[in-house]
């Protein structure tokens, strides 16, 4: 194989390397957060409020490592795919889910339910403006990632990989479940929120592992 065509091939996949990374990397540092930051709840607290107060700039910083991180494969999954099924939707809902970590990275949660120490015991009422932007840069990521399983999903089963087909529409339905269901369990609303972002980045790591590993 010629040197540039090697480079070529390993550029590609240090780029899908980060789509790996997303998951791991958000997950590990907001869940260590949740467990030793002061008065946060994971029942009722939103692993984005973990953006506010003195220790605030460590999520703040996930968010936006992860969003680069994601866009970053968005590259990987074009050079992947160019030409192929999910080649072009594929890439831009896989960069626009990193975007819109990048906007809720930037523009910060409003503080609520007794997170940071002393703020209110229930919803910031009226949402700010900040606050606004980051549910958009969250709603934009993870109706990215619900389209996006589609998209692969058919071409996993173009390509006969059933199991992959289906556990890409599982995860699309998944996710819509659970965000829906947190209008209807605010008491568990923060737990349930982050299981559909575990679903959510779970599933990018997987797929970009697979695109890899081909």
């Amino acid at each position: 194989m010629p040197e540039t065509e090697k480079q070529t091939q390993g550029l590609t996949r240090a780029l899908l390397t980060c789509g790996i990374l997303t998951g791991p990397i958000f997950f590990a540092v907001a869940i260590v957060q949740a467990l030793v930051r002061p008065g946060f709840d994971i029942r009722v607290n939103a692993l984005s409020q973990l953006s506010l107060g003195e220790l605030g700039w460590i999520q703040i910083a996930s968010f936006l490592i992860t969003g680069l991180l994601a866009v970053a494969a968005a590259v990987g999954v074009r050079r992947k795919l160019r030409g192929q099924k999910a080649g072009t939707w594929g890439a831009i809902l896989t960069g626009t889910f990193g975007l819109g970590l990048l906007v809720a990275g930037i523009f910060t949660a409003d503080p609520g339910f007794g997170f940071p120490p002393g703020a209110p015991e229930g919803p910031a009422m009226p949402m700010s403006g900040h606050a606004s932007l980051h549910a958009a840069g969250f709603f934009l990521s993870m109706l990215s990632m619900i389209v996006s399983c589609f998209v692969f999903a058919r071409r996993f089963g173009t390509a006969g990989r059933i199991g992959w087909a289906v556990y890409s529409v599982v995860s699309a339905v998944a996710t819509v479940l659970l965000i829906a269901l947190t209008n209807l369990l605010m008491g568990i609303a923060g737990v349930i929120v982050a299981l559909a972002g575990a679903v959510a980045f779970g599933w990018v790591s997987a797929v970009a592992a697979r695109l890899r590993a081909e």
